[in-house]
């Protein structure tokens, strides 16, 4: 497909289209004058009926052998390494990410596959002594049956296959509501995941808004379809889910927002701190669930931080995302809207820094070193507000975008208060040299991860990867944890002595002399 066409896309639904709907077009923000696809948006009754396919379809996944489901997980990857280019380059062209990071979270979708391809020969259960003679215990792992996945945009194909990969290789059928900004890539994403083999209804993909995805999955939940839902975006969102699956006896797997620390030490490498800060607060124009919300410096070397820091940001190049940059175009313009009212949240007691002014950089409000016209697309001023405090509305609130706050502390606790009281537990950064202050840290922070000496941004495609708090109930992807949230675990007892052996009652019993003391003296 040339850049020039403009291409449908709709919902696949037990593997056929569904094209009635909303026509709504998908504009490249970094050039709005770009269509990049025009996408048929359905409505909730076509998320149920999405989830129907996917319960008549399961049945016969489920008795597929879980190793030829790992076969048919393992040709996904190689189709998504075959198409990296093309793939990149769309999501670049839908979201405006700088090209090598969409290269990166191309990459990451083939490393999730890379590493789900063997959990099909293992899927380990147990064998476990019985406490009686002549029975035997085991454990199995059973697919938890449907599985209806929600996923945001900043990550439009890394993130939704941290639950489409494990769910499908457990045995599960999926519904997959994709950003409705970026249905390009949902359409892209789910071609490839079909051409892997996946029987029809397997894979359904449902292009629709966010409300009609929750009465959707309402109507579904209610009629019994669903049995395990996953949701990546806002705290608030993600608790409106909690609440709906809850009222089903459903737990499901919430990966939600971050107000992120980054904490600098006195003995940190500045340099270092100040380059980790960049791109944990800057990259991907701030817009990553793991940005980097405030840097906690310790007072002694706050100042020269933020020379080196301010300089950075001043000196990065910002623009066409196709060029060398550190960060392009806001995703969608409702994030562009949402950025400028966080800007709001900047008071009198604080000072900006990190760029020639604040907000949309146009021709009348430009950047120094901008990569290409500003004006074609929703480009940003990256903000530094430095003062910064415990008290401020911009520390407590997710900002999803390029601004970052800085905040001061005196001694370690000071620091750990401010790195937990907003409420927030997804990522974390301490930078230092001294292994007591980093064990601490690590002990002391609420979030699910951490890093020492690198940056907020994540972690490899095998570590689990979620967060406490506001951002998620504990549910983890990635990795073989992530097995726990895609199956179910059943014991199975076997008794072959021929009689009824009750536990608890019929165990033999060994018995020695408690009073029994050396004498040996």
């Amino acid at each position: 497909m040339s850049v020039t066409e403009t291409r449908s896309v709709a919902s696949i639904i037990g593997g056929r289209v569904r094209d009635g709907g909303t026509r709504v077009e998908s504009r490249n923000p970094a050039n709005l004058d770009e269509v990049v696809c025009e996408a048929v948006l359905a409505d909730a009754g076509a998320f149920a009926d999405a989830c129907s396919a996917a319960r008549a379809a399961q049945p016969g996944w489920a008795a597929t052998p879980a190793p030829v489901r790992g076969k048919a997980i393992g040709r996904i990857g190689r189709l998504v390494e075959d198409n990296k280019e093309a793939l990149a380059r769309l999501l670049t062209r839908e979201i405006g990410k700088p090209y090598p990071e969409s290269l990166g979270e191309v990459q990451e979708v083939v490393d999730t596959c890379d590493f789900f391809v063997s959990e099909g020969r293992r899927l380990y259960g147990q064998t476990v002594p019985s406490e009686l003679p002549d029975k035997q215990l085991f454990t199995f792992r059973n697919p938890v049956g449907v599985a209806a996945i929600i996923t945001a945009g900043n990550f439009p194909v890394a993130v939704p296959s941290w639950y489409l990969v494990p769910a499908l290789l457990c045995g599960n059928a999926v519904v997959w509501k994709p950003a409705e900004y970026a249905p390009a890539l949902g359409q892209a994403l789910t071609e490839l995941f079909l051409a892997g083999g996946l029987p029809d209804g397997v894979l359904n993909l449902v292009q629709c808004d966010g409300p009609s995805a929750f009465e959707g999955l309402e109507r579904a939940l209610s009629d019994g379809l669903v049995d395990k839902v996953g949701f990546t975006g806002s705290s608030a969102v993600g608790s409106r889910i909690g609440e709906l699956c809850g009222r089903h006896v459903q737990s499901p797997c919430l990966e939600l927002g971050g107000k992120n620390p980054l904490v600098v030490m006195p003995d940190a490498d500045l340099d270092l701190a100040a380059e980790g800060s960049l791109f944990s607060g800057f990259g991907t124009a701030g817009q990553r669930c793991t940005s980097l919300g405030t840097v906690i410096v310790h007072e002694s070397v706050h100042d020269e931080f933020m020379r080196r820091f301010s300089a950075l940001v001043e000196e990065a190049a910002i623009g066409d995302p196709f060029g060398e940059v550190l960060y392009g175009p806001m995703i969608h313009e409702r994030f562009y809207e949402r950025f400028l009212d966080w800007l709001e949240l900047i008071r009198d007691h604080h000072s900006v820094s990190g760029s020639s002014a604040t907000g949309r950089i146009t021709a009348d409000n430009p950047r120094a070193g901008f990569v290409g016209d500003p004006d074609a697309g929703l480009y940003c001023h990256p903000t530094i507000v430095d003062g910064v405090t415990i008290e401020d509305d911009l520390y407590r609130i997710e900002t999803f975008g390029p601004i970052v706050g800085v905040a001061t502390f005196g001694d370690f606790d000071e620091a750990i208060e401010l790195a937990n009281a907003h409420g927030y537990g997804l990522s974390s950064a301490i930078y230092t040299n001294d292994p007591k202050s980093a064990f601490r840290f690590r002990s002391g922070v609420s979030a699910g991860m951490v890093s020492v000496n690198n940056s907020t941004s994540g972690a490899e495609a095998h570590l689990p990867f979620g967060g406490n708090g506001k951002s998620g109930n504990g549910s983890r992807q990635s990795g073989i944890w992530v097995l726990d949230q895609f199956t179910r675990w059943q014991s199975l007892n076997w008794d072959y002595a021929g009689k009824l052996q009750k536990a608890q009652m019929d165990v033999a019993e060994l018995t020695g002399d408690a009073g029994f003391r050396l004498a040996w003296d």
